[in-house]
């Protein structure tokens, strides 16, 4: 039996997938919590199948007003996240960090590019074709791995290869997923959703 918490899609088994938590910490505990959270973070990315990890602080975001911690995870495929899901290291980390908390956890699994493209609240459509979501994946991500370049250039050049693509990759998704993302959507809506109609609420038939 799966456990409440594990996320896996059949249909993109062999795919990466990313899990989003969010989660406040208590007042006055922010500092416990952040230090747990790096040892828990720590521990997942020593995990198999574990692309990566990244702790999002609150004041990292747009949203200034906002106090949810969110924790990006990235994992090779659905296999290994339900792996780590039901893992003892994982259980161990939430058991001590649990006191610091505030409130449920929010848990979010993203399979593939075509989430970064949602359809508008209150809409009935499908996933647009994987072609428009290649394509409008491409518009966000040129610009947004040319400006880190440009930005973190130099200051990246003294570090090994793997942790100065682990850094970018990680800052592409998390700019990708709350910046560029939802902004591409809104601004090309009409052509990634053009058959899309708000949903009518319908009474029960009659019998």
């Amino acid at each position: 039996m799966k456990t409440p918490n594990a996320w896996t899609m059949s249909d993109a088994s062999a795919h990466p997938v990313l899990l989003l938590v969010s989660r406040r910490a208590k007042a006055g505990h922010e500092a416990e919590f952040e230090w747990l959270m790096a040892e828990f973070i720590h521990a997942a990315e020593a995990f198999p199948g574990c692309l990566g990890a990244q702790l999002v602080h609150p004041g990292d975001e747009e949203d200034v007003e906002d106090t949810l911690y969110h924790a990006l995870m990235a994992f090779k495929d659905a296999q290994s996240l339900d792996v780590w899901q039901k893992s003892a290291e994982r259980s161990a980390g939430l058991a001590s960090i649990e006191p610091y908390l505030e409130g449920p956890a929010v848990m979010r699994g993203i399979s593939g590019l075509a989430h970064w493209f949602q359809a508008p609240a209150g809409v009935k459509q499908t996933q647009p074709p994987r072609w428009k979501v290649a394509l409008v994946t491409w518009l966000g991500i040129f610009p947004t791995v040319y400006l880190l370049f440009l930005e973190l250039g130099e200051v990246l050049a003294p570090w090994p290869l793997l942790p100065r693509i682990f850094l970018l990759t990680m800052l592409v998704v998390i700019i990708m997923t709350w910046g560029v993302a939802p902004q591409l959507t809104r601004l090309l809506k009409p052509w990634l959703f053009p058959s899309a109609k708000p949903s009518v609420h319908k009474g029960p038939e009659r019998p």
